[in-house]
């Protein structure tokens, strides 16, 4: 399974519109689910970051359309991080 954090800062836009975020982050979801991906996790954050969210999928790609649709949006600069379980970890560094 393929897994990624997906780190999230609002631009001046999505920050103007902030109390929209929950409902885009509504649609998000249904969007990452008929592309086939999973929404582990999707929280706000206070800090460095304004949001965290974890998706995953078998297909690496579709994660990566996925994001990069959400960035073209523009309410959200994004970075994106591979995640690793420990038995993914574990077979990474036997090989």
């Amino acid at each position: 399974m393929n897994r990624h954090i997906v780190l999230l800062k609002f631009t001046e836009k999505g920050a103007a519109k902030i109390k929209d975020s929950t409902s885009r982050a509504q649609a998000f979801s249904k969007l990452a689910a008929k592309a086939g991906v999973t929404v582990e996790s999707l929280t706000w954050t206070v800090g460095r970051y304004d949001g965290v969210i974890i998706l995953a999928s078998k297909n690496e790609a579709k994660i990566l359309q996925l994001v990069a649709s959400l960035g073209a949006l523009g309410n959200v600069r994004t970075e994106t991080l591979r995640a690793y379980t420990a038995p993914e970890f574990d077979a990474i560094l036997k090989a």
